[in-house]
C-alpha cells in the first residue's frame, strides 16, 4: 500500500514540474512586446521633455522603470527555463 501511494505521489510530482514550465514562444512574444512598448515610451519621454511637460516626463519615466522590470523578468524566465 505504501508503494502505491509513493508511486502515485511521484507521478503527480513529476507531472507538476512540466505544468509550471513556461513556453519559450510566449516568453519571446512578451519580450518583443515589452521592447516595442519601451521604444514607444522613450519616444514619448523625449517628446515630453522637448515640449517642457515635465510632469508627463516623470510619468513616462515611471512607465519605463516598470517596463524594464517586466522585460528583465521575461528574459530571466526565458533563460532560466533553458538550463
Amino acid at each position: 500500500m505504501k508503494r502505491k501511494i509513493t508511486g502515485v505521489l511521484l507521478v503527480l510530482g513529476l507531472g507538476a514540474g512540466t505544468m509550471f514550465a513556461s513556453d519559450a514562444r510566449c516568453d519571446r512574444r512578451d519580450i518583443h512586446h515589452e521592447e516595442t512598448r519601451i521604444a514607444h515610451d522613450n519616444w514619448q519621454l523625449r517628446r515630453d521633455l522637448d515640449c517642457g511637460r515635465y510632469g508627463a516626463a516623470r510619468h513616462e519615466r515611471a512607465e519605463l522603470r516598470h517596463d524594464y522590470r517586466d522585460l528583465n523578468h521575461d528574459r530571466r524566465d526565458l533563460y532560466w527555463d533553458r538550463r
